[in-house]
């Protein structure tokens, strides 16, 4: 009796070093990618950038190509760390690309975009966007770069490299990765780092054509480090406007930018508070406006809880969509339904005019 309590005993004292060990290199692990960081551009791009000119973008968030239609996420509440297979990644990725590709845009945001994440099999997706998309000059912006997250057991979700990117018909003369504020504490290392990307495109006045590419934080305690967020996002939009520069920025926002996703989509968001509209006062002052992706006739949403695979009635809201300055006039904006069949996220595009 007294052998086993013995064995016993060592074994859970060789778990707890274990797990001891674990948590020391999280920690360890952990840092803050540089602010400030100069990004560097791909590809090639001929067109020119004017006034007066419709323009189109899209924003779609591929999440790493995983989120297909029967995928659901363990942080979100599913069961799902990985994408399900190398070759169903491919084939999705493939199909994300075709998407893009198809809408013919002047402008893309990508988010989610791997490019060595244990979840998506260390494949560059980056790449396979630029091999699809070409024609364009291309950034990518590292989101996160996060350490291996030895959970869930079964199928540990890793380490995770991943970014956002921007495509542009028009060269991209410089790039900048900015460090976006977030948590404190223990939830520092669930949300990971997150940043916005700016991309400048010189206008043939003189101007600038200021792009911006974002994700907000997710995965908070409260959500309200997400409006601290736009608070710095909002005021470098601002003073690029009083520069004389035009503003437009996309990605996903993490955010009802409807404002009332629930009635428009008849569901009941339930326990799933991390979607809250974005306060009026953030605006006041600025020369600055969301455009939410709507179409009032046939309303799609452009994002679906990953808590199970896809069904009718399961949690949608809109959290994809653009900010402008005010001398940037938008014709148009909507979710472009694709049934979630590629990701968690709907691609979202508007059509835009920048001001003589």
């Amino acid at each position: 009796m007294k052998k086993t309590l013995k064995i016993a005993g060592c074994v859970c004292l060789a778990l707890l070093i274990v797990v001891l060990s674990y948590v020391v290199y999280v920690f360890l692990s952990y840092h803050r990618i540089e602010d400030n960081l100069s990004l560097s551009s791909d590809g090639s791009a001929s067109a020119s950038v004017r006034t007066g000119t419709p323009y189109s973008v899209v924003s779609y968030n591929i999440g790493f190509g995983a989120y297909e239609s029967d995928y659901s996420f363990f942080m979100d509440g599913g069961t799902e760390s990985w994408a399900w297979s190398e070759e169903r990644l491919d084939a999705n990725l493939e199909s994300i690309a075709q998407i893009l590709k198809q809408q013919k845009a002047d402008f893309y945001f990508v988010q989610e975009v791997d490019t060595d994440s244990t979840r998506s099999y260390h494949r560059d997706e980056a790449a396979v966007l630029r091999q699809t998309l070409t024609g364009y000059s291309s950034v990518w912006g590292q989101n996160y770069d996060s350490p291996f997250l030895f959970w869930p057991l079964t199928q540990p979700h890793g380490s995770s490299v991943s970014g956002l990117m921007t495509f542009s018909s028009a060269p991209i003369a410089s790039s900048l990765r900015r460090s976006l504020p977030i948590e404190a504490g223990v939830m520092k290392l669930v949300d990971l780092d997150r940043c916005y990307t700016v991309s400048r495109v010189p206008m043939e006045n003189g101007r600038e054509l200021v792009l911006y590419a974002v994700h907000l934080s997710a995965y908070t305690s409260d959500g309200t480090i997400a409006v601290e967020q736009m608070k710095m996002l909002l005021s470098d939009m601002q003073s690029e406007y009083e520069k004389g520069n035009y503003c437009v920025c996309g990605g996903d926002f993490n955010k009802d930018l409807l404002g009332n996703s629930e009635e428009i989509f008849g569901v009941e968001s339930g326990d799933y508070t991390w979607a809250q509209p974005l306060p009026d006062e953030l605006f006041q002052g600025k020369n600055l406006t969301v455009a939410a992706p709507l179409d009032k006739e046939n309303p799609v949403a452009s994002c679906r809880n990953a808590d199970a695979p896809y069904f009718e009635g399961q949690y949608v809201v809109t959290v994809d969509g653009f900010l402008v300055s005010s001398n940037v006039t938008v014709n148009s904006a909507t979710v472009i339904d694709t049934g979630f069949a590629y990701s968690d996220h709907n691609p979202v595009t508007m059509t835009f005019v920048l001001q003589p």
